[in-house]
């Protein structure tokens, strides 16, 4: 069992449930390589009734059709999803468009019970490291949110005009108190999400190994020369000598070579794969 509940997070828990009473809907931020175990499961129990989007996160490092797949999932459950790659003004517009429609469906109902009109309010919600603060700065048009690429980098609220078109409040991103299943720690540390002290580099990287070589034919070949299914061990050494993972006598160094499985996973240097398939939920 993973446990970790920072003090800011248990913080920001008591806000967003103060706060979601102000907004006419919830823009929740998943990965696309792990849409399922990027979802807060607290973060539902907050949120219940209200209206909400999913926005798919860093889809450019996700498979594709996985990607489709996941988006019609969330769609049959009558949430509305859409696939983002930050660095797309395309996708960014979409967003902006997706907001104000779904946001004016609940403005309409306000509306009708007599309350006065005002501008859209949002509120952007998702676990650590999913792209948050990113996407804020290209919706708002300049640098607001703080951008790292460790989880735990935005700690405070804040509210944002987007394009004089809705308002945005910021949170930072949290995680659930404890993950009683090891997969969903996994996949979750493989995406960066989870701090790298919670969880053995060497684990998360044959988690990794193991799940392209069950998925993604040919693609541990590719990158790695790695011809037929070794065992762990073997095929870390395997990886190492050819990434030149060595300490001084020629011994592989393990961690070096977690370290270039799980920065060649997150960066996308082995494709485009996604750790998680909706027919499997």
């Amino acid at each position: 069992m993973i446990q970790w509940f920072p003090g800011h997070m248990a913080k920001a828990r008591r806000e967003i449930e103060e706060n979601l009473k102000l907004v006419d809907i919830v823009i929740e931020l998943v990965d696309a390589r792990a849409p399922e175990a990027s979802q807060n499961p607290m973060l539902q129990k907050l949120i219940q009734n209200k209206r909400k989007i999913i926005l798919l996160m860093k889809c450019d490092l996700a498979d594709p059709s996985k990607t489709e797949a996941w988006i019609n999932f969330f769609q049959e459950k009558e949430t509305a999803a859409l696939a983002v790659n930050v660095n797309s003004n395309q996708d960014i517009t979409k967003v902006v468009d997706l907001v104000k429609k779904e946001g004016m469906k609940q403005q309409k109902k306000r509306l009708e019970k007599g309350v006065q009109k005002r501008s859209i309010r949002a509120l952007i919600v998702g676990v650590p490291n999913v792209g948050k603060s990113a996407l804020i700065n290209r919706l708002a048009n300049k640098k607001i949110a703080k951008i790292g690429n460790r989880p735990g980098v935005t700690k405070q609220q804040q509210w944002i005009k987007v394009r004089q078109q809705f308002e945005l409040l910021d949170t930072p991103g949290i995680l659930w108190p404890k993950f009683e299943d090891e997969i969903i720690g996994m996949k979750l540390a493989a995406i960066g999400t989870i701090k790298h002290e919670l969880v053995p580099t060497q684990d998360v990287a044959a988690f990794v190994i193991d799940y392209i070589d069950q998925q993604y034919e040919g693609v541990l070949n590719k990158r790695y020369q790695l011809e037929f299914h070794q065992d762990m061990w073997d095929t870390f050494v395997h990886i190492g000598k050819k990434r030149g993972a060595l300490e001084s006598g020629g011994k592989v160094n393990l961690d070096k070579v977690a370290d270039i499985v799980l920065q060649d996973f997150r960066l996308g240097r082995l494709g485009r794969i996604t750790l998680e398939d909706p027919k499997d939920v």
